[in-house]
């Protein structure tokens, strides 16, 4: 259970923890940053992200049931308040930011202001497996994101579980997908784009399920389809697919404000691996996604 066994660790790094400014994301643009929990094993540095989080924070994850799910909850909030102090300018230290939950629950940042300083308009997702935590971030437009182990475990076999969640289309393209280790991967893809979607609109599951609309995904071009009965959801988003070592990753993003003729423009996308406060790895940068 955390708090965590002290390690020795580099004096210096916990008496004034500093993050690199970083430059904000671009228009059409969305930034990731991911947190492998393996890679973190410093006891001292886990303390250390205890700190920056805020009491009901630091409640939440030791309520949970067990080390591994609590060093997963931590990193996630440690991921998020670094991640978007990163784009202050050291204007506003981790430990400062402030959230609120819209009416389903999307978290969303409550900006200090400060004078002769005009905040970014930040908005930012993140999800988590057990070996992975992700935030995505963008300026201006909305975004989600989902992260899923390439090989997760169904309790029953993939077209029984697509039957109950995904569109009747959805189910259909799988049907058609005879070989095994495929129809499974592209289960996985397909989960991690409609949760994307869902978590971009900020509405929660229980507000748009998954049957009610409908991903294609067909060659380098990725859009959703809304079914006409369907209430408060929309078309006018872009996803990235990301295939990392262990996982899949789904980014949606609202679309800009287009002109005529801008419709084509694509999603670019650049992900990083940190350990917050230790090093940062910039591992993709990807300029041709839809």
């Amino acid at each position: 259970m955390l708090p965590f066994p002290n390690e020795i660790f580099t004096r210096k790094l916990f008496t004034v923890p500093s993050l690199p400014p970083h430059p904000l994301p671009s228009p059409r643009e969305a930034h990731l940053w991911c947190i492998v929990p393996d890679e973190v094993k410093c006891g001292s540095l886990l303390n250390q992200y205890l700190k920056i989080l805020s009491p009901c924070e630091r409640q939440a994850v030791f309520g949970l049931n067990g080390a591994k799910l609590q060093k997963g909850a931590l990193l996630a909030r440690t991921l998020v308040r670094t991640t978007l102090s990163r784009y202050t300018q050291s204007k506003i230290m981790p430990q400062s930011l402030r959230f609120s939950k819209n009416t389903y629950g999307k978290p969303q940042v409550v900006w200090q202001h400060e004078e002769g300083w005009i905040p970014p308009c930040l908005h930012f997702n993140i999800s988590h497996s057990s070996s992975l935590v992700a935030c995505a971030v963008t300026v201006d437009l909305q975004v989600g994101i989902d992260v899923e182990d390439k090989h997760r475990k169904l309790k029953h076999d993939v077209l029984s579980f697509a039957r109950r969640f995904f569109s009747p289309n959805e189910v259909e393209f799988l049907h058609g997908t005879s070989d095994p280790l495929i129809q499974q991967q592209e289960f996985v893809k397909l989960w991690t784009l409609k949760e994307a979607y869902v978590k971009a609109l900020g509405r929660g599951f229980s507000a748009a399920p998954f049957r009610n609309f409908t991903v294609r995904h067909q060659e380098s071009r990725i859009a959703v389809e809304v079914h006409s009965d369907s209430e408060n959801l929309t078309e006018n988003w872009q996803f990235a697919l990301l295939e990392l070592p262990t996982h899949y990753a789904s980014i949606c993003v609202e679309k800009a404000g287009e002109k005529e003729g801008d419709g084509n423009d694509s999603l670019k996308l650049k992900v990083w691996r940190t350990i917050p406060f230790v090093e940062d790895e910039c591992i993709s940068v990807t300029d041709a996604v839809v």
